[in-house]
Parts: structure tokens; C-alpha cells; sequence
């Protein structure tokens, strides 16, 4: 017989073993970051701009689910680093323009170890990889 109270059980949510999960994948790849001197949200935002070379912040802020209040000091850390530079857009001053350094292009030539690391941290297969981030990616979907 189920109790009312059984969805409040901990073992009953979803939200948890995620929690707990996106805790130990942040805890691992600390020791690899470390070498880089980055931080896991430093490390995700070096990723867009590697990818992009330059990005509106409010764009980089959409691709990373960050809000523009953890985004900015980021950005400002990162930039001290000298791996990107802030700059208004010519076209309209209201936009502030992330652009990626040579020295931050330079970085991802130091970073390109780090997925292939992280995945022989993983107990996951490769398809089971592949099915765990498209679910994810379904959830996070709006």
C-alpha cells in the first residue's frame, strides 16, 4: 500500500541523483581544470568561445543558461586572464561583445585533453552517453 508521502521520499526525485550527479562530474573535472587554471563555469564559457571567436553576451548568457549576474564577473575574471576582451558593439552601444583572445585560443590548445579524461572517468558506454545527454537535453528543453 502506497503512503501519500512516498513522492516527498529523497529516493523518489528525480531533481536529486541529478543534483548529486552534476556535483561529481563538476568534482571531477576540477583536477583537470586546475592545470588550466579554470573554473567548470570559466571551462564552459572558454567552450562557446572557442567555438564562436566572438558572441553578444546576452547570446553567451542563452547558450550557457547563465543569467548576466554571474556572467559579467566572469567574463571580467576571463578577461583578466587575457583569454577574451569586452568591447561595446559599434553597431549599438546597448550590446557588450565578448571576443576570444589569442591567448584564450591559444588555451584550448592546453584544454583539448580534457573531454577524453572526463570520458574515462565516466562508468557510462558511449551509447549510454549518447542517450544520457539527449534526455537531458529534453528536460532542459522548453
Amino acid at each position: 500500500m502506497s503512503d501519500k508521502y512516498d513522492s516527498l521520499k529523497l529516493e523518489n526525485q528525480i531533481c536529486f541523483p541529478l543534483y548529486a550527479c552534476s556535483r561529481e562530474i563538476i568534482r571531477k573535472y576540477k583536477p583537470f581544470l586546475d592545470e588550466l587554471d579554470l573554473t567548470y563555469t570559466q571551462y564552459i564559457t572558454m567552450m562557446v568561445m572557442w567555438e564562436e571567436k566572438e558572441i553578444n553576451v546576452k547570446e553567451l548568457g542563452e547558450k550557457l543558461l547563465l543569467d548576466s549576474g554571474t556572467l559579467t564577473p566572469l567574463l571580467k575574471k576571463l578577461e583578466a586572464k587575457g583569454y577574451v576582451a569586452r568591447e561595446r558593439s559599434k553597431a549599438d552601444e546597448r550590446n557588450l561583445i565578448v571576443r576570444l583572445t589569442d591567448l584564450g585560443e591559444q588555451l584550448k590548445e592546453s584544454a583539448v585533453f580534457v573531454p577524453q579524461k572526463m570520458a574515462e572517468c565516466s562508468k557510462l558506454t558511449a551509447k549510454e552517453a549518447e542517450t544520457l545527454y539527449k534526455l537531458l537535453y529534453k528536460m532542459l528543453d522548453e
